[in-house]
C-alpha cells in the first residue's frame, strides 16, 4: 500500500464557518500543525493554505483548501500534481455525520456519501476513490432536511468537547497509519468509545 504524504482537511473558508461542525477536517489538520510546530500559511498555486511538517520520520503536506467545501478538488488536485502524488497518497480529513460526535474512523476508497467535498475531490482526481479518508464523527440531526442547517451549525459544550477528544486520538493513531500500519491505526482509533 501507497505511503500518505499529505493530509487535507475538509472545511469552509472564513471566520464565520471557523467553529461549524463541517470545519471538523480544517480542525484536525490545525491540530496536526500546531503539534509539529509548522504554520499554515496561504498559498496560492494550491488554492489553500499549506504546511510542510514532519510526523515521526515523514515530511507530510498539510492542506485546508481556501475554496468552499464543495469545490475542494481543485486544491487537491493543485497539490497532487505539483508533488506527483497519487490518490493513495492522500489522507482527507472530513466530517462525518453517520458517526456520532467522540467516534472517528480511517477508510480507504469508497463513496463520497453525499459528502459534497468528497463528490469534488474524487471527480477532480479524475474519478479515482482510493484515497484514504480519516472520518471525524458530528452526529446527525435525525431528518435529511435538516443537515445543511445542522453542519454549518455549531457544535455544543459536550460535543465539541467529544470532537476535540477524538481529533487528539486522530493524531495519536496517525504515525501508525503513515507509516502503513492501517490495521493497528484502525483498531486503535475505531476501538474508541464515545
Amino acid at each position: 500500500m501507497s505511503q500518505v504524504t499529505a493530509i487535507i482537511g475538509l472545511g469552509n473558508p472564513g471566520p464565520e464557518y471557523a467553529a461549524t461542525r463541517h470545519n471538523a477536517g480544517f480542525w484536525l489538520v490545525d491540530a496536526i500543525a500546531s503539534s509539529a510546530h509548522g504554520e499554515l500559511r496561504p498559498e496560492k498555486k494550491f488554492l489553500g493554505h499549506y504546511a510542510k511538517v514532519r510526523i515521526g520520520d515523514q515530511d507530510v503536506h498539510l492542506l485546508k483548501p481556501a475554496t468552499f467545501m464543495n469545490r475542494s478538488g481543485a486544491a487537491v488536485a493543485a497539490l497532487s500534481q505539483f508533488f506527483k502524488l497519487a490518490p493513495e497518497n492522500l489522507l482527507v480529513a472530513h466530517d462525518e455525520l453517520d458517526l456520532p460526535a467522540g467516534q472517528a474512523r480511517y477508510k480507504t476508497g469508497g463513496g463520497h456519501g453525499g459528502h459534497n467535498g468528497l463528490r469534488d475531490i474524487t471527480s477532480a482526481l479524475g474519478n479515482q476513490k482510493q484515497f484514504h479518508r480519516v472520518r471525524i464523527g458530528v452526529g446527525h440531526p435525525g431528518d435529511a432536511r435538516q443537515v445543511t442547517n445542522y453542519v454549518l451549525g455549531r457544535a455544543g459544550k459536550d460535543e465539541q468537547a467529544a470532537i476535540e477528544r477524538v481529533i487528539e486520538e486522530c493524531q495519536a493513531t496517525l504515525p501508525m497509519a503513515l507509516a502503513g500500519d492501517w490495521a493497528k491505526a484502525m483498531n486503535q482509533l475505531h476501538s474508541l468509545k464515545q
